[in-house]
């Protein structure tokens, strides 16, 4: 048996309230989901029914979610659906209580809900404030009282500004609930320690990750962990609470993750790098419709620009104004930017909501310079992607999945795509019909020569088209003004990529990545 209650091709109308644990049919209510957060047909997956517990409003509620919608998207519309205001709510999480022996969790909030294992034909979940979990303890609630005074809790942030290890892992040890807010600043002690540079950040953030602390309870700006370490450019801190797991797609008050942060701030290009390895989805906007590849050009974050390309950024995207990443340049004199987004194949005729291409924009801004290039750029000047995005493997499934939805949507030539196959190269195979597109640019895998005058030798260095297949498994191709027959298992295929668009993901490449910036020297 399952373990939803499911109905794959039953139309959804949002959860359903049964306040409770019964139905009262006077106040049943629909939740329909947020703009642009709608659900279409072709891509529901099923339904799950779970009963909510608040325990704080004391109330039940019986709520139909989507099977592939996340547990931040629930947890949103979980707050949307209650008539009282719940205290520094966006510290709730959706509890699943102990069962079956095993100990009880707040569930992972950029997972999906089908991942959780939920009980009977109708789960049950706990909603409430985000506290230590203590599984092994025998928690005394009046000496749990005694260590969280004003006083204690605030000799306790002094341990963790001043990198006391020994001294915060005995308070932790007692008992003392890491996740609280410092009443003068709003910040977290995870928050604080990941302000604290050199080696003691590391210690300091596992011991209070270790203590109970959660990786996702957010300080009074609404900012996790992950955000605050972005905003203080600590590459240490971010690695460590990628290293325990927490997700680089965590989002803020605002629906903001590290990965804008990160850009709009110009903080280090090495951490924007180490966020989209971990699979940071590309797309996040704030209120003025702006995309982190906006924010990269207004400030003329070169290296930014380029890790944002290589990693599928959409470069044609546009802001509340229409404006794309190249009228962001043109606005703000970014000529380096410019010629990268040119270069990679950026559409420079998209017009503005005011109907305004970037060439006209940039003769108004009075950037004569930036009109120039506009003007003289060609489509043979551009130059695609021969190499794919180096990311991690240990994320889950599905967070590759929804890094590789993300950057569906960019544009993309459907043609222009890479093969992959267990994180390497696919060696074609002898089969005629593997190889369907005979203008694909192919490199040997090794060195072979040949004495043959039918056949022709080619070197590790070699690349060049395939235009066959030959007798006994041979194929035909030219490499170096060379034209004969050689071994498949000889060749790797090779294809181009453009910027913005979205290949598989290989998780292993033999290619480095050259950067752009002495390619933009050279136009000066």
């Amino acid at each position: 048996m399952s373990k939803f209650h499911t109905s794959p091709t039953r139309h959804y109308n949002g959860p359903q309230d049964y306040q409770n644990g019964g139905l009262d049919e006077g106040d049943v209510s629909f939740i329909s989901g947020s703009p642009g957060h709608g659900y279409n047909d072709e891509n529901q997956t099923g339904t799950v029914f779970i009963r909510i517990s608040i325990p704080e409003l004391k109330i039940q509620k019986c709520l139909q979610f989507e099977l592939d919608e996340t547990v931040w998207h629930a947890k949103q519309r979980l707050l949307t659906n209650f008539p009282e205001d719940l205290r520094d709510s966006i510290n709730y999480g959706l509890y699943m209580p102990p069962m079956n022996g095993r100990a009880g969790k707040f569930l992972d909030e950029e997972r999906f809900l089908s991942e959780y294992p939920l009980q009977g034909p109708i789960g049950f979940l706990e909603f409430k404030h985000k506290k230590r979990v203590y599984k092994l303890m025998h928690v005394n609630p009046r000496k749990l009282k005694q260590l969280h005074t004003k006083s204690y809790l605030k000799s306790f942030l002094e341990c963790v500004k001043s990198g006391n290890v020994e001294k915060v892992t005995k308070m932790t040890n007692k008992g003392l609930d890491p996740n609280f807010h410092d009443h003068s600043t709003g910040e977290t002690p995870l928050t604080i320690a990941c302000s604290i540079k050199g080696g003691k950040c590391r210690e300091i953030v596992l011991t209070l990750v270790g203590g109970g602390g959660h990786l996702d309870f957010r300080n009074k700006k609404g900012m996790t962990a992950l955000h605050k370490a972005v905003l203080v450019k600590n590459p240490t801190a971010v690695k460590v609470l990628l290293d325990l797991g927490l997700s680089p797609n965590m989002k803020d008050a605002r629906c903001l993750t590290p990965l804008y942060y990160g850009i709009a701030h110009n903080s280090d290009p090495a951490i924007t790098e180490m966020l989209l390895q971990e699979r940071a989805v590309i797309g996040s906007q704030d209120e003025q419709g702006w995309y982190e590849i906006h924010h990269a050009c207004k400030q003329g974050l070169l290296q930014h620009l380029e890790h944002l390309l290589f990693y599928g950024a959409d470069m044609d995207v546009q802001n509340a104004g229409g404006n794309t990443a190249i009228h962001i340049c043109a606005i703000n004199n970014q000529e380096s930017c410019l010629r990268v987004l040119l270069f990679r194949g950026a559409n420079k005729d998209i017009q503005n909501y005011q109907n305004q291409s970037a060439f006209q924009v940039a003769v108004i801004s009075g950037n004569q310079s930036i009109a120039d290039i506009l003007h003289k750029h060609k489509s043979d000047d551009i130059v695609q992607y021969r190499e794919v995005p180096k990311y991690s493997v240990r994320r889950r499934d599905s967070v590759a999945s929804a890094a590789m939805f993300a950057l569906s949507r960019s544009r993309s030539d459907p043609r222009i795509n890479l093969i992959m196959a267990e994180g390497r190269y696919i060696s074609p195979s002898n089969s005629t019909q593997s190889f369907s597109h005979l203008d694909n640019i192919s490199s040997p895998s090794r060195d072979y020569s040949t004495d043959s005058p039918r056949s022709m030798s080619i070197s590790s260095t070699s690349s060049g088209p395939v235009s066959g297949t030959g007798d006994n498994g041979m194929w035909e191709g030219r490499a170096n003004g060379q034209e004969g027959f050689f071994p498949y298992h000889h060749v790797q295929e090779v294809r181009l990529r453009k910027a913005g668009s979205c290949g598989d993901i290989l998780r292993e490449s033999t290619l480095q990545r050259n950067t752009l910036a002495s390619i933009v020297h050279t136009y000066r």
